[in-house]
């Protein structure tokens, strides 16, 4: 069975998490994503193991069950030098298990636990359980074990079970390097809150036996991802070299001639794409023939704000997101799969901006800083990037 699965996402226990992420929230805003098995995130956490056990069955294998959705317990733990891991397990005894051994001072109060453990301390844990174990959104400035490593093998001392993306990178940009050649990607949305355009913003499309944590372990070491979905890269709040206060986008060797500070002194941050050109074995990717195809996608309801100029969670953008919603049915179906004949019948303008995704026809002005990146859908609309962009790209004197 092939299924739509986002496997890190947080609880209301997390830092900057809404409190409305809470199991009766999430699992039905995921169904109407289109979305079959979650990841509850958070699964050190006591409160939020209490929560899962009264919200949801246990299946057996490691799922367990509302009505709307199925989950496997995951959780994000933040290492030596800050660097973040996402772990998948197999029960709540063995969360249990492993936090009680997580040598850590906050773990009963953020959902993401921090600890002085270092990578390779912290996969022999996992490796103890049977758990699968990986870097969270790698390339990140702030978080990602290549903002400290050159080499993985430097953080874990072996090859890790997987390797999840993060937004603002994708397959093309991590297959230029070689040392990932054999690794499985993972692409997820790390959402905050229970909003359909955080749930599933990045999700992987995976082949497996049944909905289990053993077809789950499996299908990751076995290479049956069929398909990682994601933001385009460049959309990512870190993908370009930039400043975090004004978010202006800084040529990456003046940024470092200048010690990372701005001309209005504001700190800049090294982008991802800058950060991967530094470590890269080759100038373009070179895919494995297991690697699945990333596809670009971008959540409806911010196609819709972005379309009508409106903010995502106003009642206009929410309102045609649920007629959209209510006549096709699961939103990743109308990103990928309803004809655009029948989506202009009842949007013409939202039915427009999803055929440029669908033909890779975007006028994109790149993110950076901690600033998602703007996209335009037509050519009106591109004059208007080229115009920002050029603004944005100007680099004042220091």
């Amino acid at each position: 069975m092939l299924i739509n699965t986002d496997l890190h996402i947080h609880s209301c226990f997390s830092m900057a998490s809404s409190k409305d992420m809470l199991i009766p929230n999430i699992a039905p805003k995921a169904k109407l994503k289109g979305l079959q098995l979650m990841g509850t995130g958070d699964a050190f956490h006591p409160g939020w193991l209490k929560i899962i056990e009264e919200n949801t069955t246990y299946s057996g294998d490691g799922i367990y069950s509302t009505d709307d959705c199925d989950f496997v317990l995951t959780v994000e733990i933040e290492g030596e030098k800050k660097i973040h891991h996402l772990i998948i397990i197999p029960t709540i005894e063995i969360a249990k298990e492993m936090a009680d051994k997580l040598v850590s001072s906050n773990k009963s109060k953020d959902g993401r636990p921090r600890t002085k453990m270092n990578g390779a301390e912290i996969m022999d844990l996992a490796k103890e359980y049977d758990t699968l174990m990986g870097p969270a959104h790698a390339f990140t400035p702030w978080t990602g074990i290549y903002k400290t490593y050159d080499s993985i093998y430097d953080c874990y001392g072996r090859k890790p079970d997987f390797l999840e993306l993060g937004l603002s990178a994708d397959t093309d940009m991590a297959d230029t390097i070689k040392e990932l050649k054999d690794i499985p990607f993972l692409s997820n949305s790390d959402a905050h809150s229970p909003w359909p355009h955080r749930l599933g913003r990045e999700f992987n499309q995976i082949e497996l036996k049944d909905i289990s944590f053993s077809s789950l372990k499996h299908a990751i070491k076995h290479n049956d991802i069929k398909a990682n979905y994601g933001l385009v890269a460049n959309l990512g709040k870190y993908h370009m070299t930039a400043c975090t206060k004004c978010y202006k986008l800084i040529d990456p060797l003046i940024a470092k001639d200048n010690k990372m500070k701005c001309s209005c002194g504001g700190r800049i941050k090294k982008g991802v794409d800058y950060r991967i050109s530094e470590i890269a074995t080759w100038d373009k990717p070179h895919h494995p023939d297991f690697r699945p195809p990333y596809i670009h996608l971008m959540p409806l309801a911010e196609i819709i704000s972005m379309v009508y100029d409106k903010g995502v969670t106003t009642k206009t953008v929410q309102g045609k997101w649920q007629v959209l919603i209510d006549k096709f049915g699961p939103e990743l179906e109308i990103l990928i799969k309803t004809p655009l004949s029948e989506i202009k019948e009842i949007d013409s303008q939202v039915a427009i901006a999803i055929e440029s995704f669908r033909n890779k026809d975007l006028s994109i002005l790149p993110g950076g800083g901690g600033k998602y990146g703007e996209i335009a859908f037509d050519k009106n609309l591109e004059k208007e990037v080229i115009k920002s962009k050029e603004k944005r790209t100007t680099l004042d004197s220091f």
